[in-house]
């Protein structure tokens, strides 16, 4: 199976420092859900796994988050591809659950999900979190630069950031502008 593990705020539609919270709020980046579709098109199962600790601190309910991942969902079918599946965790950063990135939990749903191993596939995602989760299971670690992707960028090029394991070794990580960016590379060094 190829598998390949996407963020979502950030990455696929675009973050607010006051959480995307419903639906409306919830708008895709340019070029990101033809990316997921080329991707899908050329034999990848393309999934998410995503924090989405508003909703433990209130900011929206259950129902606006599946609202939220039903409009993803019905852009990427709209464009002829499909979603392998949505992973989050529901869960406030202070309940030190195993799903939070950058613990690995929401990959280990993954992989019992598709019983596959996560290991080698490429995640794409645009904060340190991410790239930890990634490294943690052996994923290939992909930057991209919206979202807060830029600012991570800045944070893996500071030594005294990389005191907490796992730690990221900048050369090891690749970085695109966006999603799209991502896709073109991996879509030429798959096929």
């Amino acid at each position: 199976m190829k598998l390949i593990i996407l963020d979502r705020d950030g990455v696929i539609n675009h973050d607010r420092d006051d959480y995307v919270k419903s639906a409306d709020e919830c708008i895709p980046i340019a070029g990101s859900i033809d990316a997921i579709v080329r991707l899908n098109k050329a034999g990848f199962t393309v999934v998410i796994a995503t924090n989405q600790a508003g909703l433990a601190k209130g900011k929206f309910e259950l129902e606006d988050l599946e609202a939220m991942h039903e409009k993803i969902t019905q852009r990427v079918e709209e464009t002829g591809g499909e979603l392998g599946g949505i992973f989050y965790c529901p869960h406030h950063p202070d309940d030190n659950c195993k799903c939070r990135k950058p613990k690995p939990g929401l990959l280990d749903a993954i992989e019992a999900e598709f019983n596959t191993s996560v290991e080698s596939c490429y995640f794409i995602g645009d904060s340190l979190r991410d790239l930890q989760a990634a490294v943690q299971k052996g994923c290939k670690p992909v930057l991209v630069k919206t979202g807060n992707g830029v600012r991570t960028l800045a944070q893996l090029t500071v030594p005294s950031f990389q005191t907490t394991p796992p730690i990221i070794d900048a050369d090891q990580v690749q970085v695109f502008d966006n999603l799209a960016a991502a896709a073109d590379f991996i879509l030429a060094t798959t096929h």
